[in-house]
C-alpha cells in the first residue's frame, strides 16, 4: 500500500512567513523547521527557508517518498488499466451480444420469408387448379375455407379486446353460425341463388339470440349477423361468378387457350365467362397486394390510414397502377373483355374491393387486440388474414359481369 500524508492534520496552514519573521523587509532564510506527530512517527514534515522561497519536503524514515508516490501512481495506472480491460471486455461482449441479437433477427425474418413464399405458392398453385376444376370440387373447398374463417371470426368477436366493450354471442350461436356459413356456398351451387337461405338462417339465429335466458344485448345480435354477412353471404358471389355464368368465353378460342384445352377436361366449352373472369380477378387481386407492398417498401411517405399504419398512399397508388395493368394484359391473352375500358374498370373494381375488404379485416384485428386471426397458414396467419381481399370483391365483379357488360363482355 502506498504511504499518504495528511498535511491538514499538523496543523501547518496558520504558520506564515510573517510569524516567522517581523521585519519590513523579506528575509534570507536557510532554516529547517521540523514538525514531528506521534500519530504519524514514520513521518517527517520539514519546511525548508531557501532564500526567499519556501519548500514542503516529506521524508519517511529516512527514506524519499518520491519513490514511494511513484510506486502508488503505477499501481493506480495499473488499476486504472485493469478497469479499462475490463469494460473494453464487457463492451465487446455487449457488441457480440447485440451482433448475435441482430444476426439471428434476420435469420427469423429470412426463415419467415421463406415460410410465406412456400405456403403462398402451394396455395396459389393448389387454388388455381381448384378455379379451373370448377362445379363441386371448387364449391366443396371454399365452404372448407370459409367454415375456417368463420370460425376464426367468431372467435376475434370473443377476444378480450372486443368483449371488454360488448358482449359476445354465445358459444354454441357462434359454432352454428359457422356451420350456417360453410353450408351458404353449397345451397348458392344447389339453389343458384342465396336470398332465402340467408333470410331464413337470419330470422333463426337471431331468434335464438332474442329468447337465451340471461339478458339479450344487441351486441351479440349485430355482431352475429355481421359474421353471417361477412363470413357467409360474401363468398357466395364467388361461387356464383365461377359456377354460375355458364356463358361459354367464345373469344378464348383464338388465343389457343380453348382451343388446346383437353376435351378430357371439358374442351373449349370448359372456358366460360365465369371461370376467365375469376382467374382475372383473382390475378388481379394478387397483383394488387405484391404491387402494394414493393411499392409501399421503395416509396411509402404518406399513411393511407390509421386502421392499417404500414398501409401507405404511395403504395396504394402503385397496388392500383399493377392491378389494372394485370386485368388489362389478362384480358389480352384471354381476349375477355373485349372492350379496353371495360378491362381497366374490371381492374378498378377488383382493387377496391380488395383494399377494402383488406381495410375491414384489419379494423376487426385491431378492436381485438391480435396481430393475426389465427396461425393455419405457416407465415400467413389464419384463412381471413389471406382472403381477407377477396370477401369484397366476389361481389363487386359478380355485379360487374352481371349488370355493366353487355352479352357478358362476350
Amino acid at each position: 500500500m502506498a504511504s499518504f500524508v495528511e498535511i491538514g492534520r499538523y496543523n501547518v496552514i496558520p504558520l506564515s512567513l510573517a510569524s516567522l519573521c517581523t521585519c519590513p523587509y523579506r528575509p534570507t532564510l536557510n532554516k529547517t523547521l521540523i514538525f514531528n506527530q506521534k500519530r504519524y512517527p514514520k513521518f517527517n514534515l520539514r519546511i525548508v527557508f531557501d532564500g526567499s522561497r519556501p519548500m514542503f519536503r516529506f521524508r519517511q524514515s529516512g527514506i524519499s517518498t518520491n519513490r514511494h508516490f511513484i510506486v502508488a501512481v503505477a499501481r493506480a495506472q495499473a488499476d486504472r488499466l485493469d478497469e479499462d480491460n475490463a469494460r473494453e471486455e464487457v463492451d465487446k461482449g455487449n457488441n457480440l451480444l447485440v451482433i448475435e441479437d441482430s444476426v439471428s433477427e434476420r435469420q427469423q425474418k429470412a426463415s419467415q420469408l421463406k415460410k410465406r413464399i412456400v405456403s403462398g405458392l402451394g396455395i396459389g398453385i393448389s387454388f388455381g387448379g381448384i378455379i379451373l376444376a370448377g362445379g363441386w370440387v371448387f364449391t366443396v373447398a371454399f365452404a372448407a375455407a370459409v367454415f375456417v374463417g368463420a370460425r376464426e371470426y367468431f372467435e376475434l368477436v370473443r377476444s378480450r379486446g372486443i368483449t371488454a366493450g360488448m358482449t359476445p354471442p354465445p358459444r354454441y350461436v357462434s359454432r352454428v353460425c359457422s356451420v350456417i356459413c360453410a353450408l351458404m356456398p353449397i345451397l348458392t351451387l344447389y339453389f343458384g341463388q342465396i336470398d332465402v337461405s340467408v333470410t331464413s338462417a337470419a330470422f333463426v339465429v337471431a331468434t335464438a339470440l332474442l329468447l337465451q335466458r340471461g339478458n339479450p344485448r344487441f351486441a351479440q345480435l349485430s355482431s352475429t349477423m355481421f359474421g353471417l354477412f361477412y363470413c357467409g353471404y360474401l363468398p357466395c358471389f364467388w361461387v356464383k361468378l365461377r359456377c354460375g355464368l355458364a356463358a361459354p368465353a367464345l373469344n378464348t378460342s383464338f388465343a389457343g387457350i380453348g382451343a388446346k384445352w383437353p376435351v378430357l377436361l371439358g374442351g373449349q366449352a370448359h372456358w366460360t365467362v365465369g371461370l376467365v373472369a375469376t382467374l382475372i380477378s383473382v390475378s388481379s387481386i394478387i397483383a394488387a397486394d405484391t404491387f402494394a407492398f414493393l411499392g409501399g417498401k421503395a416509396f411509402g411517405r404518406t399513411q393511407l390510414t390509421s386502421i392499417s399504419p404500414k398501409k401507405t398512399w404511395e403504395g396504394t397508388i402503385v397496388g392500383l397502377g399493377g392491378c389494372i395493368a394485370t386485368s388489362v394484359a389478362l384480358s389480352q391473352i384471354f381476349r375477355w373483355p373485349t372492350s379496353l375500358l371495360s378491362a381497366v374498370a374490371f381492374g378498378f373494381l377488383n382493387f377496391f374491393g380488395s383494399v377494402f375488404g383488406d381495410l375491414t379485416e384489419s379494423m376487426i384485428k385491431r378492436d381485438a387486440g391480435v396481430k393475426d386471426s389465427g396461425s393455419l397458414i405457416p407465415g400467413h396467419g389464419g384463412v381471413l388474414d389471406r382472403v381477407d381481399s377477396y370477401i369484397f370483391t366476389g361481389a363487386l365483379a359478380y355485379s360487374f359481369v352481371k349488370t355493366f357488360l353487355p352479352l357478358y363482355g362476350v
